[in-house]
């Protein structure tokens, strides 16, 4: 038993309501919901504005939010998560969608800027700082004039879906590695895994 382990914030990006669900956008709410079947989750709350769920992983204590209040607002009800469960932003994760990763591509990084993505435009700004880690789930770019918000809103399709839920498994697998082993070695091993470049 690992004890006095700091609880690490996992928080996951995205839109609530079934009209939003699975789409691109809410690439983080998909690997907040795959990584609590993964860590046995069987009861949610809303709680901080957000819905919310605590578990472990190996013994360190973790606690799984989805914002309700919508993207373009996460930082309010991510600010509260810290803020109830005492976690300073070095042990916050954020999973979002990222236009400028190919689809099906995961990569790993702490700070940073928010490159036009409103939800970390938000934390940032609720948190006033940038230094969190991310994990950035590749969606890449739209086809030639779709508009990116139609784009982001909309759900895979069929043709595109195994990249998608391979992406948020091996956005799970980066949540955990960041967990267990830190930065350095999660971004050996999960932006290794491709070739292209951020």
């Amino acid at each position: 038993m690992k004890k006095n382990a700091p609880t690490f914030a996992i928080v996951g990006l995205g839109n609530p309501g079934d009209e939003y669900a699975n789409t691109r956008h809410n690439a983080g709410f998909c690997t907040i919901q795959k990584l609590a079947e993964l860590c046995h989750v069987s009861y949610w709350k809303t709680q901080a504005g957000s819905l919310l769920a605590e578990a472990h992983y190996n013994d360190i204590p973790l606690v799984l939010a989805m914002p309700q209040s919508y993207m373009n607002t996460s930082g309010g009800p991510t600010k509260h998560v810290l803020q109830q469960f005492g976690i300073k932003p070095d042990h916050l994760i954020v999973i979002h969608d990222e236009l400028d990763i190919p689809a099906g591509d995961v990569r790993v990084k702490f700070g940073g800027g928010h490159a036009g993505h409103n939800g970390l435009r938000s934390i940032i700004d609720a948190l006033g700082t940038r230094d969190y880690m991310r994990v950035r789930v590749g969606i890449g770019r739209p086809p030639a004039g779709m508009l990116v918000a139609n784009y982001v809103l909309s759900r895979p399709r069929a043709s595109e879906l195994d990249a998608f839920n391979e992406a948020v498994c091996v956005a799970c697998q980066a949540v955990l590695s960041l967990i267990e082993n830190g930065m350095g070695k999660t971004q050996a091993q999960i932006n290794g895994m491709h070739s292209a470049k951020d």
